[in-house]
Parts: structure tokens; sequence; C-alpha cells
């Protein structure tokens, strides 16, 4: 049943409600189309429906889940270990500090004090990790999240929007008063 039938029937049981009882029975009003009572209860269910189309509804309660499409970072600045530096380096110098030769030790720990010193500077921030640009699209973003308003669910877990059941659950839009007063 529309809203206009709806008009149309609370017209007809307000009349009948205020005749007196001996009248009630007597009177038969018209409610076919291009009657008064029809035409009235038309435009009044026109003007009602303009009328919501132009209000502002309120969301006072959502959750849902969110998709991430793409995710970009910037370059990030990377620490490096003092062994990583020395890479290959490491057991060239080990084995070469076992040779017998005279004063090899003196000489290998010489030589790492200068690779270290050369390579010091580059321990922080001496490297850099090129940022991340990955897509939904692409394969590469798998996320994970939740919008809400109203009461925080602590987790997507929380709630399941999944279903006709679980999207009236979770999500509620309203008419305020002020908006109602705004319109009439």
């Amino acid at each position: 049943m529309g809203l206009r039938q709806k008009l149309i029937d609370a017209k007809v049981k307000s009349v009948e409600e205020t005749l007196a009882p001996e009248l009630q029975q007597s009177i038969s009003l018209d409610t076919r189309p291009g009657s008064q009572i029809y035409l009235e209860a038309e435009y009044t269910a026109r003007a009602i429906l303009e009328t919501l189309s132009e209000a502002n509804l309120t969301i006072t309660q959502l959750k849902a889940p969110v998709v991430v499409e793409s995710l970009k970072t910037p370059d990030q600045v990377v620490n490096i270990e003092l062994e990583t530096l020395l890479g290959d380096k490491a057991p060239i110098l080990k084995a070469l500090r076992k040779l017998p030769i005279p004063a090899i030790g003196e000489i290998i720990d010489k030589l790492e004090s200068e690779l270290e010193r050369a390579i010091t500077p580059l321990l922080e921030g001496g490297a850099k990790l090129a940022g991340l640009d990955l897509g939904k699209d692409a394969g590469g973003l798998n996320s994970a999240g939740y919008v809400y308003i109203g009461e925080d669910p602590d987790s997507q877990d929380g709630f399941d929007v999944e279903s006709e059941d679980g999207q009236r659950e979770n999500t509620t839009v309203k008419l305020s008063v002020e908006d109602i007063e705004e319109l009439l």
C-alpha cells in the first residue's frame, strides 16, 4: 500500500470517526481516482515525498569494512650494521690474520680500523629502502580495516554487513528533529 492510499484511508477513517454513530452507516465517501479525497491524498503524498527528498538525513550508526585501493609511502632511511658493510671482507681479513707472516695481526688491525672509520658514517641512514607503491588491482595490497559512526566495534570481527540483516543491524539513518523543523 502506497502513501497515497494510506492518506485516503486516514481521511476516510477520520471522517467516519467524527460522524455521529447514526450517520456512519448512511454516508459513503468517494475515493475513486479524480475524486476530491483521491486528489487531496495524491497532492499531499507528493508534497510529503518532495519534502523528504530535500531532507538532510544524519547517519547515527554505521559499521562497514574499508577497502584500501592504493598505498604509497616515501623512501625510508635504513641503518646498516657494521658487519653488513664489511660483508665479504671480514672472512678475508680473518684468513689473512692466520697467515704466518710477522706483524700481520698488527697490519690487519690497522686495516680493520681504517675500514671501520671509513664505513662508520654509513651506519646510520646509510641506505634507502624504496617507498611502497601498492594497489589492490595489481594484487600487491591486502589490507583490512573498518569505518564506524557511533560505538567503536573494536574489530571488524564485531560486525557483519554481508547480509541484509547485518546491514540493517549496523547502519542507521535518521531524520533529525532539527532537520524536520527546517522543512516545515
